[in-house]
């Protein structure tokens, strides 16, 4: 059973993670021919000021 962990900045919705997991789910079952019902999907939302890209905090980064 393949199971694939996805880590997202906070803020994306239901909507969004539903067509997420859906296309995860059907790349698996094509490429690795598994059966849809035996795919786990893991979503982790993560708080901005709980990830950082190149030494800074997202939380501390200016928009734009």
């Amino acid at each position: 059973m393949p199971t694939i962990r996805v880590d997202l900045m906070e803020g994306r919705t239901v909507d969004q993670k539903r067509a997420l997991v859906k296309a995860i789910t059907q790349a698996v079952v094509d490429t690795l021919g598994a059966r849809p019902e035996s795919v786990d999907v893991l979503l982790f939302d993560v708080k901005r000021h709980d990830w950082a890209t190149g030494g800074e905090l997202w939380s501390d980064k200016r928009p734009g």
